[in-house]
């Protein structure tokens, strides 16, 4: 979720709430250990008991291959106020496979094993650490394997995406082989991938036998999944408010512009409105209209014309 699950969108996510907790953008660890200052930079929640305003956690997720390094990185984000360290083991993206983070490390169930034990065994016992992997590289070959040598180094919580490297975000998610993980480990599993809307979350939820999981980029394609997943699964019919969806587009206009000048905040509206169009016709049918916009003000007069 790199570029675009920053602390703006991690607030306007959780103005309309129903999710459990957040996870920050991944912090790439190469070269030096990251320092304090950054992870209250990059995670500003850090600052506030690490949540946000309307008092959602947020997890500090960290992505890198040296042991040590991560292992550093992630007491200095403690440090800084986080609560709980998550590792990306499934980002799938060439650039950072390419300096051996990612999903590139599930070739080596070593490498996850030393890695999240430096971790484990570097931090207070009261901060839980997780991580998030995919069923594989190129396949699942080495899977369960991958999952052992995780819980080994003391991980209490593993979300699964039910992809390889390989498949990148190709439907469908293997759900059925996160069922399979379920029943060989006492980890804690979190499933995820292509869960939508409250009908594919109860066919995860039967498929895998999971009680948890987590929405990514469903999210940025409607905002408001969350809201209505606790509300259907509490039997109760949910409707998006137009008008409320104008006033969540012009608030989360106005926070970004609090933290990025005109180009930026421009350019990550048009982004939002590009993830939007999977889950509303009316911005699918004027996207265009909207990438068009040469400002600010411009797009938001844009989107309330779309969407009234």
């Amino acid at each position: 979720m790199e570029g675009v699950m920053d602390h703006t969108m991690r607030a306007l996510l959780s103005k309309i709430g129903g999710m459990d907790y957040l996870v920050s953008e991944f912090i790439r660890v190469t070269q030096y250990p990251i320092p304090s200052s950054t992870f209250k930079r990059l995670v500003p929640e850090n600052q506030h008991n690490a949540k946000t305003q309307y008092n959602h956690p947020v997890h500090t997720q960290l992505l890198g291959s040296n042991a040590e390094l991560m292992a550093h990185s992630a007491s200095n984000a403690v440090e800084a106020g986080a609560t709980h360290i998550d590792v990306n083991f499934g980002c799938p993206a060439k650039r950072v496979n390419g300096h051996g983070g990612g999903s590139v490390l599930l070739q080596t169930p070593d490498s996850l094993h030393k890695i999240m034990g430096a971790i484990r065994k570097n931090l207070p016992s009261k901060i839980p650490v997780s991580a998030k992997i995919r069923l594989g590289f190129e396949d699942e070959a080495l899977l369960f394997e991958n999952v052992a040598a995780i819980e080994a180094a003391g991980v209490d919580t593993l979300t699964i995406h039910g992809r390889t490297k390989k498949d990148g975000y190709k439907p469908p998610a293997r759900w059925e082989k996160i069922g399979e993980i379920q029943d060989k480990t006492k980890m804690i599993i979190v499933a995820n991938g292509d869960i939508i809307d409250t009908e594919s979350l109860l066919r995860c939820k039967s498929i895998t036998g999971c009680q948890h999981f987590m929405i990514g980029r469903g999210s940025l394609n409607n905002p408001f999944i969350f809201q209505q997943l606790r509300t259907e699964l509490n039997g109760n019919k949910s409707n998006i408010d137009k008008a409320i969806f104008i006033n969540l587009f012009n608030s989360y206009t106005n926070e970004l512009q609090q933290h990025y000048d005109e180009v930026a905040t421009l350019g990550r509206l048009k982004q939002w409105c590009g993830h939007l169009r999977f889950n509303f016709i009316e911005i699918k049918e004027n996207l265009q209209v909207l990438r068009r916009s040469k400002s600010t003000n411009e797009i938001a007069a844009s989107f309330k014309d779309i969407m009234k």
